[in-house]
């Protein structure tokens, strides 16, 4: 299970935009990866439980099961959005980038006549063609029986990538050499504040920098958000884990994904620092070919300079399966939110299979054509296509944390603070965007969190009207969520007030002066997700009333084994050493 947690999460986004975003600024990106790992512990203990207790099967049936129909329709329309202007045309975006660089035809174009069009779009187009083949006529059983095979090429052809790069760059005297050379390079004399080799950003040594991985806000700010939404709810990657036999296999499976997704920095962000340090040093490296004119060309100029033919090959064609898998499964999943969750409930409800299979064809074909059609405006002017992916899924991860982690967790949630929720959930992102645009993504999705948060909180403590009377929680229980509440309370008021210390007093001490130039802002953002537990493990405690269709109380599901408790603290451990050493 969890060899298929990392295949689903593994493609062009990982291996050329994580790449991308490294050559541009360094290591820090590696965050995305190692928090996963941590994101995965968390989602392990205490969501996956409940929601495998529950026999949910699909995040549309929670939402339907747990709240109402609209909320479930109001994520659906988010999802839609997400899949088809987001992820089709990202993966595609970045697939058409490698495969143009490997095969050296950058700014190639093919002239028909009077009609010319550039090489990419002509990839671009035939990716989505195979691929909507590919999902339409081939369906879910052709996308998943490729999988695991496609990423033992990917990570095998990767780490290759990485060691003849290394070697290169140690001057033919072996990796070890190559890592020393990178290392004293970029952290002494004219690069001495090279943001390159940190895996915590100072917004003084890189702004653009900060702006894509802001400091510490790695660590303790949005980056949650992605990382719950993504791994959490995203039926695309979670179905995995509801599909495990029981609740100890599927814990197992995500300790397993997490020590993966720990090694997946060394196989795509190391690739990325070579090709920067390559660049700096064109005399040393005189008869490349091609060249790096964004950030998103790192890894597959590297590929084609550096791989031994034979594996070049092998990578290109697992990667390019890769690409062409994911965006059929998108393809696929876009199809089925819409014609099970829109048409067949809303629009036709007596429809047959045959005609919900036509219906899914015809979704799939508009998806790609809409995809095709916004993939240049969207993306033709960027240098990180990653840094689009994280920015604008940010957009709805708020949202989906606040609605999905309390619809779970919280007795009181309800269904119309859900549906508000939903309905501000893009509406805010937008307005930050435009208002906010000069602060980092991730702390707008905080602030953004923080907005939600307060909102669904205050209508579901106001809506009585769905509302009935319960019996609390053994004493037991309700003793040691009491001593949870007040510890988690206190350590989200001491995190809030640090930040607005360290903020108020700006730059007047160094020490403020440092952790303002690390985004210590962004515990603003962890103290009212940890204040969050606080309000529920509280009022389920306390309160006699809950929401009529909420989740009973059961505190052993989120007693674990002794095996996973070890795995989860190896993994934090494993982290923790990571960032002490490359801070």
């Amino acid at each position: 299970m969890g060899a298929s947690l990392i295949a689903a999460n593994i493609s062009a986004e990982q291996f050329i935009g994580m790449s991308g975003t490294s050559y541009a600024d360094g290591i820090a990106t590696a965050a995305y990866e190692l928090m996963a790992a941590v994101t995965l512990v968390v989602i392990g203990k205490f969501l996956l439980p409940v929601m495998l207790k529950r026999k949910i099967f699909t995040i549309p049936q929670f939402l339907r099961e747990r709240y109402n129909d609209g909320v479930g329709l109001a994520f659906s329309i988010l999802w839609l959005f997400l899949y088809v202007f987001v992820n089709l045309t990202s993966v595609a975006w970045l697939g058409a980038l490698a495969i143009e660089q490997i095969l050296g035809l950058q700014g190639a174009t093919l002239v028909i006549g009077s009609f010319s069009i550039s090489m990419r779009m002509v990839i671009i187009l035939a990716l989505f063609i195979i691929a909507g083949i590919y999902s339409i006529y081939g369906g879910l059983a052709s996308v998943a029986w490729t999988d695991v095979l496609q990423v033992t090429f990917l990570v095998g052809g990767g780490l290759i990538t990485a060691v003849f790069a290394l070697k290169a760059v140690g001057g033919g005297e072996g990796v070890l050499a190559g890592l020393s050379n990178i290392f004293t390079d970029l952290t002494t004399g004219e690069h001495l504040n090279d943001s390159h080799l940190h895996l915590v950003i100072q917004e003084s040594h890189g702004a653009s920098a900060f702006a894509n991985v802001p400091g510490i806000a790695a660590v303790v700010g949005g980056v949650w958000l992605t990382n719950l939404g993504y791994w959490g709810f995203n039926q695309y990657i979670i179905q995995k884990g509801l599909a495990a036999k029981s609740i100890k296999e599927a814990q197992k499976g995500l300790v397993f994904a997490g020590f993966l997704k720990i090694l997946i920095p060394f196989i795509v962000v190391l690739p990325g620092v070579c090709a920067y340090y390559i660049s700096l040093h064109p005399e040393v490296f005189p008869s490349l070919q091609g060249s790096i004119n964004v950030a998103d060309d790192a890894y597959p100029w590297l590929v084609r300079n550096f791989t031994p033919v034979g594996i070049k090959g092998l990578t290109f064609a697992a990667l390019s399966a890769a690409i062409i898998s994911s965006l059929a499964s998108m393809f696929n999943s876009t199809s089925t939110l819409f014609t099970m969750d829109i048409y067949k409930k809303y629009i036709n409800k007596g429809a047959d299979d045959k005609k919900l299979v036509t219906v899914g064809r015809l979704t799939s074909l508009c998806a790609l054509v809409i995809a095709a059609i916004a993939v240049k405006p969207l993306l033709g002017g960027l240098d990180q296509a990653f840094q689009y992916i994280q920015e604008y899924s940010g957009f709805i991860y708020p949202g989906i944390i606040t609605v999905f982690g309390l619809g779970l967790l919280w007795k009181r949630a309800s269904g119309k603070a859900a549906v508000w929720t939903a309905i501000a959930t893009i509406p805010l992102g937008v307005l930050f965007k435009i208002f906010l645009s000069d602060v980092p993504f991730q702390f707008r999705a905080g602030y953004i969190f923080m907005i939600l948060l307060t909102l669904f909180v205050i209508i579901s403590l106001v809506d009585s009207k769905k509302s009935e009377t319960c019996e609390l929680p053994a004493e037991a229980d309700r003793k040691m969520m009491i001593k949870w509440a007040k510890i988690l309370g206190g350590a989200g008021i001491f995190f809030i007030l640090a930040a607005l210390v360290v903020v108020i007093m700006g730059d007047s001490t160094p020490v403020t002066a440092y952790l303002n130039d690390i985004g210590f802002q962004a515990f603003f953002f962890f103290g009212a997700l940890v204040g969050c537990s606080s309000i529920w493990l509280s009022s389920n405690s306390n309160s006699k009333k809950r929401d009529v269709k909420a989740l009973p109380v059961d505190l052993s599901l989120f007693h674990t084994s002794k095996g996973y408790g070890i795995g989860g603290l190896l993994i934090c451990a494993i982290v923790a050493v990571l960032y002490i050493i490359l801070w």
